[in-house]
């Protein structure tokens, strides 16, 4: 059974920094990606940071420059570093995990296993 738990979420200034953490266990496939969405009150669930098993990286236009996506793959833990936050980087961010053969993906309707998220809230 594939298992997400993020951590790291919390109440920052502008401004400020974190750190989440998704600790991954569960899952066989060779071929992963995994990424991070948020989705703030009466929004639809943004893509904000996409990662391959290949190394490859994406990140959303808003959030280029600041946020950073990595995984230590001796903790098969994925991370997004979050730098210089806004009150608009307020929501709630999910870690999100799923087979991929070839290419990194940016849709939410790829991914197969999810997390409960971890709140990150950002005041002015």
């Amino acid at each position: 059974q594939v298992q997400l738990v993020e951590s790291g979420g919390g109440s920052m200034q502008t401004g400020g920094s974190l750190r989440l953490s998704c600790a991954a266990s569960g899952y066989t496939f060779s071929g992963v990606c995994m990424a991070w969405f948020r989705q703030a009150p009466g929004k639809e669930r943004e893509g904000v940071a996409f990662y391959r098993s290949s190394g490859s990286t994406r990140h959303a236009d808003s959030v280029k420059g600041r946020f950073t996506i990595s995984k230590d793959n001796a903790k098969n833990t994925l991370y997004l570093l979050m730098n210089s936050l806004k009150p608009e980087d307020t929501a709630m961010y999910y870690c999100a995990a799923g087979p991929c053969p070839s290419g990194l993906r940016i849709s939410a309707t790829a991914y197969t296993y999810w997390g409960q998220g971890t709140q990150v809230t950002v005041s002015s």
